[in-house]
């Protein structure tokens, strides 16, 4: 389902819940135009209860109608919101099915980061920073090694994880620029 189906299924929603929770609530109150007094919405059991648990039921239908509206309200209005981060950066893809995808940098970076730092890398930490523009950015990494890891290998796996990067992602660095800090081993 795509953002907009799910967006599009959750203000349904919302709207059927505000609309019921403020039905539930006038019903309860009595102010519907056009209510007869004497008409029952209820069989003659649940009518006999309701009257039986007056005016705790009319307490209870009347905190429910606003519980609903309120939840409806509520959904509605977080389904409605602008998303608070914009996004930025398009990815093309050409081909048979062309397609573009915006993309937050912080994806991208998250993913990139997460790639250097697997346990077997020797890789305790990652920072990288991307600038330019999208098909050919500027990545800045920093990883924080430790004291045993060997050079050759992290050497290996940071190229690997950009060209992992670059292929995912469907651009190729303008710059890659590369800092190592080893962290100090045991005495």
């Amino acid at each position: 389902m795509t953002d907009a189906a799910h967006r599009l299924l959750w203000t349904v929603v919302a709207l059927v819940l505000v609309a019921l929770g403020t039905t539930a609530m006038w019903v309860s109150v009595g102010a519907l135009p056009g209510d007869d007094p004497d008409a029952t919405l209820l069989d003659a059991g649940l009518l006999d209860a309701w009257r039986t648990a007056a005016p705790w039921s009319t307490l209870a239908a009347a905190v429910t109608g606003v519980v609903a509206a309120l939840a409806g309200q509520r959904l509605l209005a977080g389904e409605l919101r602008r998303p608070r981060q914009a996004l930025r950066g398009v990815l093309s893809h050409p081909g048979h099915r062309p397609g573009r995808t915006r993309l937050a940098t912080d994806v991208l970076v998250g993913a990139l980061e997460r790639d250097l730092t697997t346990v077997e890398s020797g890789v305790r930490r990652a920072r990288v920073v991307l600038t330019g523009t999208p098909q050919r950015p500027d990545v800045w990494i920093r990883v924080d090694l430790a004291a045993d890891a060997p050079a050759d290998d992290v050497r290996e796996h940071v190229d690997a994880a950009v060209r992992r990067f670059a292929t995912t992602a469907g651009c190729v660095p303008a710059h890659l620029d590369v800092t190592a800090r080893i962290e100090p081993g045991p005495p």
